[in-house]
């Protein structure tokens, strides 16, 4: 018997057992497909037709289950979901950032590439999608594990009490962070050694002589920027150089460009900055060009994420050096270890390393 011919009250033996956990979890016994049915006044074939999306269930009774499951803190198994014809080649993705930019950005086509890589060894597909806000993402991830079009799914971008990890951990949905294990709230994650990286690139430029060092960040409310910001400022006290300044940005290259003007028409001027990508590292450049100052006799950049962008620049631009690529293969690696039903655990990724190019160099001598 193939999937096609597969019977209703296959999928409903199939779906019997579910994922424990909250209200139901808490009577000491685990949720079943007849606990959802009761709850919502509905037989167990109803709810197996609602979570398989068949037809037969009207949208109002389709609700009233998923609302009676998340009370329930239940879900099918992922084998269930697979005996009824359940898509698991195809992982998800979705990213809170507007086209145009992601379009431009070394960072995530290097990310999603590596990925890919990984997926096509196993026959499966990306499903990528780009949303405004977590909000959207939560409703997106909802809808594409209701819909049987994902197996499972890729956080980026994580935040403090990020309220994705709840999210799909209510559905049931499997999935991997790619962020610090303190950000993935228990989550299989992978992730990278920002606040190292962050302060080798100071020391760094501490030990060619430079004493005014700022940084144009990314957005605060994302983890790594928070991590990445108070490294900056803890070496920076650690080496005696006073507190320094990050300038927040979107990670674009006019924000970067904007920041750089900032702080290069300030009146203490940095002789060193550091940028959280390459693309505003980049835009930082022409803007020095723009206020007629040289780098590096002028002023030192250095960028985050290096790429090809770096070595294109006229000076090459110093980075922090790291393999995306890899690091996209890896998260993907991960998440069919999720699949597979693997304890969840945090995976370090090779820490980014330092770069030198032409872009950096000794601070120019104070005029006595």
């Amino acid at each position: 018997m193939n999937s096609g011919d597969r019977t209703d009250s296959q999928v409903s033996q199939a779906s019997e057992v579910g994922e424990a956990s909250g209200a139901g979890a808490g009577r000491g016994r685990r949720v079943t497909i007849r606990d959802v049915a009761a709850r919502a006044g509905v037989s167990k074939g109803a709810v197996s037709l609602a979570f398989n999306d068949r037809p037969g269930v009207s949208p109002a009774t389709r609700d009233r289950i998923f609302a009676a499951a998340r009370e329930l803190g239940w879900a099918p198994h992922l084998s269930a979901r697979s005996l009824a014809g359940s898509r698991v080649d195809t992982v998800g993705l979705a990213i809170a950032r507007p086209a145009r930019m992601l379009g431009l950005e070394p960072w995530f086509m290097e990310f999603v590439s590596g990925i890919e890589s990984v997926l096509a060894e196993r026959s499966c597909s990306l499903l990528l999608r780009l949303v405004r806000d977590v909000e959207e993402e939560i409703a997106v991830q909802e809808a594409w594990w209701r819909g049987r079009q994902v197996g499972g799914s890729i956080l980026v971008d994580l935040r403090d009490g990020d309220p994705r990890v709840p999210a799909l951990r209510r559905l049931g949905l499997p999935a991997v962070a790619a962020g610090h294990p303190s950000l993935a709230g228990g989550l299989t994650s992978v992730w990278t050694d920002d606040a190292t990286a962050v302060g080798e690139a100071v020391r760094y430029l501490a030990a060619l002589g430079h004493r005014r060092i700022a940084r144009v960040g990314g957005v605060p409310a994302l983890g790594h920027s928070t991590v990445r910001t108070a490294a900056f400022e803890a070496t920076l006290g650690e080496l005696g150089l006073g507190a320094g300044r990050t300038v927040a940005t979107d990670f674009s290259g006019e924000e970067g460009a904007r920041a750089t003007r900032a702080l290069l028409a300030s009146g203490d001027r940095p002789t060193a900055i550091i940028y959280d990508n390459d693309i505003m590292a980049v835009a930082g450049l022409s803007v020095a060009a723009e206020m007629g100052l040289a780098v590096p006799s002028d002023v030192s950049l250095l960028a985050w994420d290096d790429s090809q962008l770096c070595r294109l620049t006229h000076p090459t631009l110093s980075a922090m050096s790291h393999d995306v690529f890899g690091f996209g293969a890896e998260v993907a690696r991960r998440l069919f270890d999720v699949l597979d039903r693997a304890e969840p655990r945090a995976h370090q990724a090779p820490t980014p390393a330092l770069t030198p190019r032409a872009s950096t160099a000794p601070p120019p001598a104070r005029k006595a």
